[in-house]
């Protein structure tokens, strides 16, 4: 297999595109956005993107059969306009990789028209929480301002380190080829997969593009998570958790 190998599932005409980006990364916050996303909405497979970055291996279904590792990306019809939906079960192993495979999401793209990023992630607190701020940043200050108006929060200095991973490069080389980009980070503590997060961007993220989901699946995830979340606060009453400098945003 070649470095990066694209295959061609549809290609069917788009009306004023925006690329939605939730990979795995902290508390698998933009996947979960991702996948609800996809779940709720009528979808189309248009390319996937197999790449010797990702690490060797397949993906065993349920039915046995096997699926090498790939990142994909859907056609979701919206009522005013359409989303390429990008997600996967991995991000690139080493630095290379990042750029590589982040030019290529980005090549794609520009083939479909995209003009507008939203790369969903996590930003960890180091802490388990009771209420979801979502946190923001983008490629100009126009962009800023009408995140801020939908209810993001820009503060500073966070995220701590910057933003790395697929999130990272789509915002900084977006930029250098005219696409805004922007990232939606959901606080989380940075020790669960968290669907209470990804709820809190799929919100900001619908109420910025004019649709509507059904939460009921994340709800039910939620709760699955809670007795998660009582052992958790059980063990950091006992012997105490990991500190903060312990976990780096990577969306």
């Amino acid at each position: 297999m070649d470095e990066l190998d694209i295959e061609v599932v549809a290609d069917p005409e788009l009306r004023d595109p925006v690329l939605v980006e939730g990979l795995p990364g902290v508390g698998h916050v933009g996947k979960l956005a991702a996948e609800q996303l996809l779940e709720e909405k009528d979808s189309e497979l248009v390319r996937r993107v197999y790449s010797e970055f990702f690490p060797p291996q397949v993906s065993v279904e349920d039915d046995g059969t096997t699926e090498l590792v790939c990142a994909e990306i859907h056609a979701v019809e919206l009522e005013d306009r359409d989303l390429l939906v990008l997600t996967g079960d991995h991000q690139a192993s080493d630095n290379t990789g990042h750029y590589r495979l982040t030019n290529a999401f980005l090549d794609i793209c520009e083939e479909f028209g995209v003009e507008s990023i939203y790369a969903l992630g996590g930003v960890p607190t180091g802490e388990l929480l009771d209420e979801y701020a979502v946190l923001g940043a983008a490629t100009d200050t126009e962009f800023v301002e009408e995140l801020q108006d939908v209810g993001v929060e820009f503060r500073e200095d966070e995220p701590a380190g910057g933003i790395v991973g697929t999130s990272g490069l789509l915002l900084g080389l977006g930029e250098r080829r005219g696409v805004r980009a922007s990232c939606l980070m959901g606080e989380t503590s940075g020790y669960i997969v968290d669907p209470k997060s990804a709820r809190a961007v799929l919100e900001i993220l619908q109420d910025q593009l004019g649709f509507e989901v059904n939460f009921d699946s994340l709800e039910e995830r939620a709760d699955e998570m809670e007795d998660v979340v009582g052992k958790i606060q059980e063990m950091e009453s006992q012997q105490g958790m990991p500190s903060e400098e312990d976990l780096r945003y990577i969306g």
